[in-house]
């Protein structure tokens, strides 16, 4: 796939997932793009921290072989479409640098949006060495479940809006981008609760109905189950009637991610299941990072 979108609720993983994608598709020698959605008067870049970038810009920064990031705003998507579509690069900065353009591009209907496809798109044009693509593939961290719906629904809205003229031309290119499973697919991360789970299977109702690939789900902190089904059975029926005893609250987790699990399984895509990975407090070594090329996992008491 040229971009993988990867989605989901506050919370669950989702940016520490976006990095260990993108690193382990550079790992297999692929140009990869990392990039964030960034909002307006944001400080600091959870990607950038995964990746372990303090330098996270509007520009694309290197990481590691083949591997790069970027952070995605809106007004960079608004100043290349301007700049594709005006005749001179000039008369794009100069509407840019209008405060009254600059405020209805980011605040009417679907125009926020439009603008970060368009960067999207502008991204995986671009060539390297010998006109190939500077990327093989982007990889972005959406920031909230509805983002990617709206996403998703800007092709349709806009075009139902406008009725021709180079913005419809650049929505209807992002339009077939965004529906061709074989360059653009969605992976939505979630918890073993019930709760994200449910939104998440609202979001991939969504994701499909306008025409997006939803190519995996990400269950992030699958407790650890040592029991077989008829063990788990018995421990919690006893549980029921001593529910302080130690080790109940665990029990409990893992009813509810075997009830989680068989919900996702039912949705039909791919699932891939993380586990919850001890970690101390005080001692953060201890953690095996995921995004870490190598790692041995630590024992814990």
């Amino acid at each position: 796939m040229r971009a993988i979108l990867v989605t989901g609720k506050g919370g669950v993983g989702k940016t520490t997932v976006t990095a260990a994608i993108a690193r382990a598709i550079s790992a297999s020698g692929k140009r990869v793009l990392a990039g964030e959605v960034a909002a307006v008067g944001d400080s600091v870049s959870p990607l950038g921290l995964a990746l372990g970038v303090s330098n996270a810009g509007l520009s694309p920064v290197p990481v590691a072989e083949g591997l790069d990031m970027v952070l995605l705003d809106s007004a960079s998507g608004h100043r290349a479409f301007l700049g594709d579509v005006l005749p001179l690069r000039m008369l794009a900065d100069a509407a840019m640098s209008s405060e009254a353009i600059r405020r209805f591009l980011s605040t009417a209907p679907a125009f926020p949006e439009m603008g970060t496809l368009y960067r999207m798109l502008e991204l995986m044009r671009l060539r390297g060495k010998g006109q190939a693509y500077a990327y093989d593939t982007l990889v972005i961290d959406l920031p909230a479940t509805g983002h990617a719906l709206a996403l998703a629904q800007i092709p349709g809205a806009l075009l139902e809006i406008l009725p021709g003229g180079p913005i419809v031309d650049a929505v209807k290119e992002g339009l077939v981008t965004l529906h061709d499973p074989e360059k653009t697919g969605a992976i939505v991360v979630t918890l073993p609760e019930a709760l994200p789970v449910s939104e998440s299977l609202e979001l991939l109702d969504g994701i499909v109905k306008h025409g997006i690939a939803a190519r995996g789900i990400v269950l992030n902190r699958v407790p650890t189950n040592p029991f077989t089904a008829a063990e788990l059975d018995a421990v919690a029926a006893h549980f029921e009637s001593a529910p302080s005893l130690l080790g109940s609250r665990h029990t409990g987790r893992i009813v509810r991610a075997n009830e989680a699990r068989a919900r996702l399984v039912g949705h039909g895509a791919p699932l891939l299941e993380l586990p919850e990975l001890p970690f101390d407090d005080h001692d953060p070594a201890s953690h095996p990072s995921l995004l870490a090329p190598h790692f041995s996992p630590r024992s814990s008491t």
